[in-house]
């Protein structure tokens, strides 16, 4: 059995002289703006394709972290961080639990985001396993996302359990402008309580 995410603001997961994982409160997310900025910046500089083009303003990437800010003020989101020894922000994901009213045991997994200086270090896997305790803690069943397929971020979901729906070509562009195609994934934390089919 899982153990519950900690509240927010407390150490998820530590190992020795490697990063920490952990969920920030509202107030720390706003404290982390520049830092979540410097990540996703280096991340779309490294090719990354998450939303962005490149070359990528500092002041849009500060824009979007504030919105991600006041989303966790309003918990319509969980906001978890890679913090090295030294307390820097090296990664990044996000639990959208903004749902419709008809999808309230759903959520979203995004923008997962670790540096170039921090990778081959297990912080995706880390931070992945952290975001679905995260959403188990928040009463979500169901995860989705999508990632651009065939790269690396593809094959940590399939590795990690996930389960793919089905891929879409040209879906977004790479932050050169080149063409992508993007493959979505969903993973169910537990058995359905109820059978999935609906009025025959």
């Amino acid at each position: 059995m899982t153990n519950p995410t900690p509240a927010a603001g407390q150490a998820m997961t530590a190992t020795p002289a490697t990063a920490t994982v952990r969920r920030l409160d509202a107030d720390e997310a706003a404290a982390s703006v520049a830092a979540l900025a410097d990540v996703l910046i280096d991340c779309v500089q490294g090719g990354a394709s998450v939303s962005f083009m490149w070359p990528l303003p500092r002041d849009k990437a500060l824009a979007f972290w504030r919105t991600v800010a006041e989303g966790v003020a309003r918990n319509e989101r969980v906001l978890l961080v890679a913090q090295d020894p030294h307390g820097g922000i090296v990664g990044t994901v996000q639990l959208v639990t903004a749902m419709p009213d008809n999808q309230p045991h759903r959520a979203d997994v995004a923008k997962m985001l670790v540096h170039r200086k921090a990778r081959r270090q297990g912080l995706a896997r880390r931070l992945l396993a952290a975001v679905e305790d995260a959403a188990r803690a928040e009463g979500r069943t169901v995860l989705v996302l999508d990632t651009v397929t065939g790269g690396d971020a593809e094959r940590l979901y399939r590795r990690a359990g996930w389960q793919q729906v089905g891929m879409v070509p040209d879906y977004a562009l790479m932050p050169d402008g080149a063409f992508c195609s993007t493959t979505f994934f969903y993973k169910r934390l537990r058995g359905p309580d109820r059978c999935d089919a609906g009025p025959v």
